[in-house]
């Protein structure tokens, strides 16, 4: 018999030992890798929180540096694998101006998408304000913020429900409550880089608003829509009101109206203009009007500058006259009366100049 001497002794019995231990670690080596990931993943978002963590205590640092104290109680920051979370069960700001308080709240960022934070609030919102106090709540409220390298892109608030009273304003507490509220902002195309404008846009339907009640003899929910722009807005921060107000003003600052509706039952109001503050920190301004169904409301306001008994008389003439005006066809429902150009409404030295001459005990505060 012959034999191969050329092939080593013991070859046939070592050659599957090493293909089966190459065959094991072919096996395993996807869960290594994976492992691995998983590992460099952990420890890549634990850097990231710790690094979220130190800019939260810097900023709070800075501003607390600058008289202005905020409390995230019971603060945590999770969110692992994918984005950071902050919780907070209560969110409060103590300034020399008042002191702020929201409730339970979460911000949240996507890891890949670091600069857009959503949030959400489950309230209630107190603040206390010299002689002001403010409530309020609401059913849902969430938020987002798309930041930039320069500033932020949009800025969005959704709250259903809202329900807000202000008590100590004078002449009277204030109460507003609707269904849903929405507030959208932005940079001004082509201006936010000129003169640091700011677009505004803001809901809120089926308002329930009983000073407004009062003054129009309706109790119609209301519906607001407003888009402006806030000149120099890039200036405000989170100082007291005082002082930002009054660094706005110095800068020149301006709230351009450029489209305002409200509508109440059969009354509708559009206006738009200009408003600034005056150097006694008053808003001063023209707004441009045109309305439907409110001859009775300009009836009364350019009666009152008659006295008591010819005013009611000259308010109801004014009253029917641009209610047959603004109503040629009486057939027709009340959301298709044509709206009517009025007299602007300026806001001079804290007067209320309606139609030439200022309504009788309406007066501007300042605002600080």
């Amino acid at each position: 018999m012959v034999q191969d001497r050329t092939r080593p002794e013991g070859a046939d019995q070592t050659a599957p030992v090493g293909r089966a231990r190459r065959s094991r670690l072919g096996l395993f080596l996807p869960y290594i890798l994976l492992a691995l990931v998983v590992a460099g993943w952990s420890a890549g978002w634990l850097w990231m929180r710790e690094r979220a963590a130190a800019e939260i205590d810097g900023w709070i640092a800075r501003e607390a540096s600058a008289g202005r104290t905020w409390t995230c109680a019971d603060r945590s920051l999770g969110g692992y694998p994918f984005r950071l979370e902050l919780r907070c069960s209560a969110v409060t700001l103590d300034r020399a101006d008042g002191r702020f308080r929201l409730g339970p709240s979460t911000a949240v960022a996507q890891i890949y998408q670091p600069r857009l934070v959503v949030f959400e609030s489950a309230g209630p919102f107190h603040v206390e304000q010299g002689a002001l106090t403010g409530d309020a709540s609401w059913s849902a409220l969430q938020g987002s913020f798309h930041g930039a390298a320069d500033g932020f892109t949009r800025a969005s608030l959704v709250v259903d429900n809202p329900d807000v009273t202000v008590k100590g304003a004078e002449p009277g507490p204030i109460a507003v409550a609707g269904r849903h509220l929405e507030l959208h902002a932005r940079p001004s195309p082509g201006r936010f880089d000129s003169d640091g404008a700011v677009d505004l846009s803001l809901r809120l339907n089926q308002a329930a608003v009983p000073q407004l009640d009062a003054l129009t003899g309706t109790r119609d929910p209301v519906d607001l829509a407003l888009d402006a722009s806030l000149t120099q807005a890039t200036v405000l921060r989170t100082g007291t009101v005082a002082r930002e107000l009054e660094r706005w003003r110095q800068a020149g600052g301006n709230l351009d109206l450029t489209a305002l509706s409200l509508a109440k039952g059969a009354q509708r109001v559009q206006a738009k203009g200009t408003l600034a503050l005056d150097a006694a920190h008053r808003p001063a301004g023209q707004i441009d009007l045109r309305a439907a169904g409110v001859d009775a409301l300009v009836g009364s306001i350019v009666g009152q500058r008659f006295g008591s008994d010819r005013g009611a008389l000259v308010g109801q003439l004014v009253g029917g006259l641009l209610g047959l005006a603004q109503r040629p066809n009486p057939d027709a429902p009340a959301d298709a009366t044509p709206l009517k150009a009025l007299p602007p409404l300026r806001l001079v030295d804290g007067k209320v100049v309606f139609s030439g001459f200022p309504i009788p005990n309406v007066f501007v505060p300042a605002l600080y």
